[in-house]
């Protein structure tokens, strides 16, 4: 089974995430899309970073309507900080038959030459890019590399930021979150 990972805090989970993910689901050779969700980093502070398991729940909320599309709690047991490349041999020791690839929006393609063995990374691994919009260009010596793929998935200007910043000011942003989503945050009273 082939098994792209899309990394991120999600916080919170919203429609640009699963709108991305379910593209990759239907429109790549990836038979699921695992949400992995990145711990607190004990060392950073974050004061409108929820808990790990609230954004795991909501990410549970978001794709349990979904076939293609699962929550992934992975990284919460590693040791912090982590790095990419240590989750994927964790994975990879749990799973052997898995094939795993990583998701990512092209900015952080811009910056996979300053990851952690990013070259080991691509020896064993698929990349696939969505399109950002951002101004910087792809470092060159990605260009055409036989394991990045680019997909032609919508570009989706909505963040995580711009949801918590509308909700801290009132504001009603319930069509960018999943239905469920935007229950349990209102119901938490969550970015508040």
């Amino acid at each position: 089974m082939k098994v792209g990972l899309y990394f991120g805090s999600f916080n919170p989970i919203h429609i640009g995430h699963l709108v991305i993910a379910n593209h990759m689901a239907e429109y790549s050779d990836l038979d699921q899309i695992w949400f992995v969700v990145t711990p607190h980093n004990p060392f950073k502070k974050k004061t409108s970073l929820l808990d790990n398991h609230q954004r795991l729940e909501m990410v549970y909320l978001a794709t349990k309507d979904y076939d293609k599309l699962a929550p992934s709690n992975i990284e919460f047991n590693l040791p912090q900080p982590n790095y990419t490349i240590n989750t994927l041999a964790h994975l990879q020791e749990k799973h052997p038959d898995y094939e795993f690839s990583l998701i990512m929006g092209e900015d952080n393609l811009k910056s996979f030459h300053k990851w952690k063995n990013y070259e080991l990374i691509l020896e064993n691994h698929h990349i696939y890019v969505y399109p950002r919009i951002s101004k910087n260009k792809v470092d060159t010596q990605f260009n055409g590399h036989k394991k990045i793929h680019l997909i032609d998935a919508p570009i989706m200007g909505i963040s995580s930021t711009l949801i918590r910043n509308a909700i801290k000011n009132s504001k009603n942003i319930q069509p960018l979150l999943p239905q469920h989503v935007w229950k349990y945050l209102d119901e938490m009273n969550f970015y508040k």
